[in-house]
């Protein structure tokens, strides 16, 4: 299997070598069709812009590999670098080989820039964000699918899960070796639908840690570490990262005074509503909005008024819609499909594929709802979790 950062690599070779080509081809069409259209015209621009050609390759597979093809305006930037450093220099290595006079080369390298590489420069700030972007997006779509298992990434309970937060319950008393059997059989459901399991090293010394969503943020090849709001977990995150280097993905973070708990962000489709609770501030919103831009994310604000995290109170299904408890939001006219339940454990589900979700047993009225709408309903029992403001969501990262 290849890895992501294989993927990532492979992707960016090929998206490379589509761009140069297509740069070359348009530089040689424009002086055959200039030279009229004499046959001996390709050959030569091919073999004179070879340098600026090698050049271009190498700049665009570092463009696509960072990686700056996820963003038009990112792509497009480097096209306007690529293009200039590759012209410049691809033509002042010609003129260098055939003429050593220094003042001679700057004088033809600059002409060779601004007249005879002017469509190889066009070219490139026209084709690194349209084809380019295109290209390496299909490519890692491609290599996805051919990956294999989608990964779950989890995080086992530790001895001091009893110790856990709680702010909008009473404190129960939590059995450690029940809940223990549950994260088995949670994650073992996991791997029956196809998931494979990566897990995060348990650390008994931070006793939220199970809650392994609140970490981190992926949208699409970009992971984002957040800055829980609670300070006891901060320290929380660092295994998750380790775990994401190692998988090859890109890291981006939120940044103190920032705060922003992966448990209050749910993405739907190009979508990412984001829980304005008690754990996310205003200022973790607007870090996570910059990176969603880039990514072509649009971020919606939710005040959250009863509620931990907005996927305590809210989730979607495979076709997008939102399902949720109502009395847990100030507004719920922000989602732009919402469908009400009336238990409140019931608001949180968890897309395995496209006609399964995992759903909590501690909801059965939402999950016969759930399976009358067409979906394949999976259930499973999580009360220990429950007892400290969790859910089927907060116990697992899923990376398509």
């Amino acid at each position: 299997m290849i890895r992501p950062i294989g993927q990532r690599a492979i992707a960016a070779v090929v998206t490379a070598i589509v761009v140069t080509f297509v740069v070359l081809t348009a530089n040689a069409l424009a002086y055959y069709v200039s030279q009229g259209m004499a046959l001996d015209t390709f050959g030569q621009v091919f073999e004179y812009y070879l340098p600026s050609g090698a050049i271009l390759l190498l700049l665009t597979w570092l463009t696509a590999f960072l990686p700056l093809l996820s963003s038009r305006w990112w792509a497009l930037a480097a096209g306007v670098v690529a293009g200039v450093v590759a012209s410049f220099v691809g033509v002042g290595v010609q003129v260098a080989s055939s003429n050593p006079d220094f003042l001679a080369f700057v004088d033809q390298a600059l002409f060779g820039l601004t007249t005879l590489a002017l469509v190889f420069l066009l070219a490139t700030v026209i084709a690194m964000p349209t084809l380019g972007v295109w290209v390496n997006r299909t490519m890692r779509e491609v290599l996805a699918e051919r990956r294999g298992k989608p990964l779950a990434l989890v995080r086992a309970p530790a001895s001091t899960l009893a110790n856990g937060l709680v702010t909008h319950v009473a404190r129960k008393r939590v059995n450690l070796d029940l809940a223990d059997v549950q994260w088995d059989a949670y994650v073992e459901t996991l791997q029956e639908c196809g998931w494979r399991i990566v897990e995060v090293d348990a650390r008994d010394d931070l006793a939220d840690s199970v809650f392994v969503e609140d970490t981190v943020v992926i949208l699409g090849n970009t992971a984002i570490i957040t800055s829980p709001g609670a300070p006891a977990r901060v320290e929380e995150t660092e295994g998750t990262e380790d775990v994401l280097r190692g998988l090859g993905m890109r890291i981006e973070r939120i940044e103190q005074p920032g705060t922003l708990d992966g448990g209050d962000v749910l993405v739907v489709n190009d979508t990412v509503y984001v829980g304005r609770s008690t754990r996310t501030n205003a200022d973790g919103i607007r870090q996570l909005r910059v990176f969603a831009r880039r990514q072509g994310f649009t971020v919606v604000a939710v005040p959250v008024a009863r509620a931990l995290h907005l996927k305590s109170a809210a989730s979607a299904l495979p076709d997008g819609t939102v399902i949720g408890y109502a009395q847990a939001f100030e507004n719920v006219s922000l989602f732009a499909r919402f469908l009400p339940v009336s238990e409140p454990l019931g608001a949180s589900v968890v897309v395995l594929s496209a006609n399964t979700v995992l759903m909590s047993a501690s909801a059965p009225k939402t999950a016969a709802l759930v399976r009358d709408l067409g979906y394949r309903v999976i259930t499973v029992e999580i009360g220990e979790f429950e007892k400290l403001e969790g859910s089927v969501t907060c116990l697992s990262v899923l990376i398509r």
